[in-house]
């Protein structure tokens, strides 16, 4: 597949943008803690809710998708579907009551719910858990899955898609 100028300037836009909204929102999350990582409390809990069931999505999901599809057919799609329940239960109640509790990471609401040393060892152990184990799994799946996406999109090798990605990853 041979790219054309046009869609070279699409790509090249998208990052433009992307990057105007980041440095138009810079002063103002960069203000506090929670105006950077809660917007200052200024979003709705139901649109926090969605944005924390949309960060489940990568790269490697339309892939992981189509992979389920082609080994067990249509039936697949319920692999995934699955999701749905806790996506939804995520937005409409989880989101709210979070909010309410005024924290900002799960750590933070295990202190503010449990205490002592059950609460340590419990933050103890997501933060190992979640931190190194689960959070290393997902990046080189997402990696490996913009690695495969290049290596097909722009017809190149797999050494070229892997320093495209840890470029994107440096200026990120």
């Amino acid at each position: 597949m041979k790219l054309t100028f046009l869609d070279w300037a699409v790509v090249a836009a998208y990052f433009l943008i992307n990057l105007l909204i980041g440095l138009y929102y810079r002063k103002k999350a960069s203000a506090s803690t929670g105006d950077f990582f809660v917007s200052g409390r200024q979003v709705s809990w139901w649109l926090a809710g969605t944005s924390m069931v949309a960060t489940t999505f990568a790269a490697d999901t339309p892939l992981a998708v189509t992979g389920l599809v082609a080994r067990n057919g249509i039936a697949g799609n319920w692999l995934w579907w699955n999701f749905l329940l806790s996506g939804m239960m995520t937005v409409f109640l989880f989101a709210r009551l979070w909010r309410r509790s005024e924290t900002i990471t799960d750590a933070e609401f295990v202190e503010l719910r449990y205490a002592g040393k059950p609460a340590a060892f419990l933050r103890g152990f997501r933060s190992i858990y979640f931190g190194i184990l689960m959070n290393c799994l997902v990046v080189g799946w997402v990696n490996l899955a913009m690695e495969k996406i290049l290596m097909t999109a722009l017809d190149i090798s797999k050494t070229s898609a892997l320093v495209i990605c840890l470029i994107i990853m440096a200026i990120t």
